[in-house]
């Protein structure tokens, strides 16, 4: 019975409030507050002092029970005090594998001289995190929510809530942002790239030239001032020399019908593979699905839409929030390039 009469609220708090955009701000009428049962424990106990009070006519009994009457009613105060005029807005997700936990962001801004402490935000299956939120200042807070399967995850509806300061009771408020992360296909931990239309079959190779950033190597007498990496001898870490590469012309498809795998998922798991390592390799490289074709490209914003493209293949249900990212990187990309699969080498990133 219990059970169903938080159901019920739960559905007409969703009704009542609808999809928070932007900033939203927890006033009165987002605000509900109830007794912990510590709360009602305290009231039966009240109950009963002032049953004896007025029995036995006790002068100080009555000074005591309404002590603690008038205690409890300021613990309600500052449990609402606690949350009152924060400010919330969801921040940006970016994209995980499958099995990965998707890392949701919410800034929290205090404008008041009042401290926020121990604030509690999870959500509907019970994944929380707790913050304090100080003075006048700001908070990044992170829900972390496993992921299990290719395709969009949502927050869904998320709760605040706080039993600060003595535990009487509980103010709560919803949140309903409409934030998803988009979870790549589990990738396989070894799948051999397929053959390429270069002469050796690997694809797009690079020759010596002034295109891109290769690495680095130890200086020679003769080597150009303007190709010293100066940041590494900065770092005391020797005089190196940077290189740079030109790209040949060859081209990499990288095509379902060619994942040898029999299931479905299991094919794209081998792509997302292919893709990560073509790009890791410096490979043009173009994508193919039952559904469409991707143009040989190369770069960030192009391996995050080919991932996109198989992270949502055959999900018809599923609807896409976000515009395309561009294959070149232009202005239509929202997706921010996952730091940890960036072609880059750390060294050519601290070259500069």
């Amino acid at each position: 019975m219990l059970a169903k009469l938080k159901d019920l609220f739960r559905a007409w708090a969703l009704r009542r409030q609808r999809y928070d955009d932007g900033t939203v701000t927890l006033t009165q009428r987002r605000i509900y507050i109830i007794p912990t049962r510590q709360g009602f424990a305290l009231a039966f106990v009240l109950v009963l002092m002032l049953l004896g009070d007025i029995n036995y006519n006790l002068s100080l009994g009555y000074v005591l029970t309404f002590l603690l009457a008038m205690m409890a009613v300021m613990s309600m105060l500052h449990a609402f005090r606690n949350m009152a005029q924060l400010q919330v807005r969801a921040g940006h997700v970016d994209p995980v594998f499958a099995t990965e936990s998707a890392r949701f962001v919410f800034h929290f801004h205090n404008s008041s001289r009042l401290d926020r402490y121990r604030i509690n935000l999870h959500d509907m299956q019970g994944h929380i995190t707790v913050f304090d939120v100080a003075a006048h200042g700001h908070s990044e807070v992170v829900l972390n929510i496993p992921s299990t399967r290719r395709g969009w995850l949502a927050t869904g509806r998320v709760a605040l809530y706080t039993h600060f300061p003595l535990g009487l009771f509980h103010a709560w408020s919803y949140l309903h942002f409409d934030t998803r992360c988009l979870v790549y296909p589990k990738p396989l931990s070894d799948a051999p790239l397929p053959p390429g239309n270069s002469p050796d079959g690997a694809g797009r190779r690079s020759t010596a030239g002034d295109e891109d950033f290769a690495g680095l190597r130890n200086y020679v007498a003769g080597d150009a001032l303007p190709r010293i990496a100066w940041k590494v001898l900065a770092r005391e870490q020797g005089l190196k020399v940077k290189q740079f590469s030109t790209p040949l012309g060859e081209e990499l498809l990288l095509d379902f019908s060619a994942a040898t795998d029999r299931s479905e998922e299991e094919k794209l798991a081998r792509m997302a593979r292919w893709v990560l390592d073509a790009e890791a390799q410096g490979l043009r490289y173009g994508l193919r699905l039952p559904d469409g074709e991707l143009p040989a490209n190369l770069g960030a914003a192009h391996r995050d839409e080919c991932l996109r493209r198989i992270a949502l293949f055959n999900l018809p249900q599923q609807n896409d929030p976000l515009p395309n990212p561009s294959p070149t990187g232009g202005r239509g990309t929202r997706f921010a390039p996952l730091a940890r699969l960036r072609g880059e080498r750390s060294e050519g990133g601290e070259a500069g």
